[in-house]
């Protein structure tokens, strides 16, 4: 925090600049593109408006200063478990200036609360900060599979790297103990806690992501087409839907990115490809994926000194302001400590870890945010990607999805045995 800067100036400002960064990402929009449910594996993205004032209401308005919900029967419907993402383009939602109305009500009714109560330890209105800010990551999962004409926002200048990198470049990693997930200091979420020991084989891991060029290079050489690589329920997901290639490359060397077409950038990670892509192309390559303890020993452990030393989240691509991945190894100053470039941000990387509770986990605020879904369904992803806030993005941080999901911005990177 700033020298000067209370911590309720610091909670007001958070609030003010993730509702900013909202409105900014769907002004360009008609509200028909707001209102429109464009594909079944996302929400419209008006719900998502709504969904992030009925959240606000009921955490720092109800919850923590105990009055009544501003619209309790709409409490069910933006309830993300009350109303799943399958059923959300049938049902009748707010309208695009219904929801927006409905944000601008909740924060006014936040601000009385602060200046009535102040903001306690800090950790609800947190968490509501960055619930904003994950949720836009989401619409922007949204935009891009919606592809709207027009919707293609000014990207800015991008890094220069040295190019060459392929992803299958490796990096030894001794074997030895580490120290994973969130320490006790600052805001975490549950299922990043308690912070415990790991006894972790030597391994090797790779450099950077894989790179389009490398993937090209699978997918060329009959990668989707080596029954051996694949799992049976992969295979069977891949014959059903047609799978050839990573999601928004098209046949003729292009890719999509948001709202126009592009050549595909050899150097850049390859992204929004599956787990049960990630791992034939890790079989193709005599590799494995990480798991989540290898991948958090090799961010962060500083095997000299014994300590936990993440890369810094401010050389890399984060903040959804890039619109996609920048060149492999363009961030060289935010290196790991065992010298991996970029693994915070450009794209979430698979591991073969399940989704489960460190020892000595505690569901909190709620179970619904981590807990239910625990188990062998769910595949963790760490790193954050370009669309990641930077205030959200963590070593530490786990992301989780379904090994056939392909819609989030998910890339590889390799691992090996010693």
């Amino acid at each position: 925090m700033t020298v000067g800067v209370t911590r309720t100036d610091a909670v007001i400002e958070g609030l003010a600049d993730a509702r900013e960064r909202t409105l900014e990402l769907v002004d360009p929009l008609s509200d028909a593109d707001v209102e429109a449910q464009h594909s079944p594996l996302m929400s419209p993205l008006a719900w998502d408006l709504a969904h992030i004032a009925a959240y606000e209401d009921l955490w720092l308005v109800h919850r923590f200063a105990r009055r009544e919900l501003l619209h309790e029967d709409l409490a069910a419907t933006y309830d993300a478990f009350e109303t799943p993402r399958t059923v959300r383009g049938d049902i009748e939602l707010l309208g695009r200036q219904q929801a927006e109305a409905y944000l601008e009500e909740v924060r006014a009714r936040t601000l009385e609360v602060i200046a009535e109560r102040g903001t306690g330890d800090g950790e609800l209105f947190e968490l509501v900060i960055r619930h904003e800010h994950q949720h836009r990551e989401t619409m922007l999962q949204t935009l891009q599979l919606a592809r709207i004409p027009g919707f293609a926002p000014p990207l800015p200048p991008e890094p220069r790297a040295p190019g060459g990198h392929t992803g299958l470049e490796a990096i030894e990693v001794p074997a030895g103990p580490c120290l994973v997930g969130a320490g006790p200091e600052g805001y975490a979420y549950d299922n990043e806690r308690p912070r415990h020991r790991v006894d972790v084989p030597a391994f090797r891991i790779g450099r950077t992501p894989i790179t389009n060029a490398t993937w090209l290079s699978f997918t060329e050489g009959g990668g989707y087409e080596r029954r051996t690589l694949w799992s049976d329920e992969a295979w069977s997901w891949k014959e059903q839907y047609d799978i050839t290639h990573p999601l928004h490359w098209t046949d003729g060397g292009h890719e999509w990115r948001m709202g126009r077409s592009e050549p595909i950038d050899p150097d850049k990670p390859v992204i929004h490809v599956s787990w049960f892509e990630a791992d034939a192309f890790a079989r193709a390559h005599d590799a494995r994926l990480p798991t989540e303890f290898e991948w958090e020993k090799a961010a962060t452990w500083d095997q000299g000194t014994g300590t936990v030393r993440p890369p810094s989240s401010q050389h890399a691509n984060l903040d959804q302001r890039a619109f996609g991945p920048h060149p492999a190894g363009a961030h060289p100053d935010g290196a790991s400590p065992c010298g991996a470039f970029g693994m915070l941000g450009d794209a979430w990387e698979w591991t073969t870890s399940d989704f489960r509770g460190y020892p000595g986990f505690r569901a909190h605020p709620y179970r619904e945010y981590s807990e239910v879904f625990f188990g062998p369904d769910y595949k963790v992803l760490r790193g954050a990607s370009w669309a990641t806030a930077r205030r959200v993005a963590s070593p530490h941080f786990r992301n989780w999805d379904l090994p056939q999901r392909r819609q989030i911005f998910s890339g590889v990177r390799l691992a090996w045995d010693a």
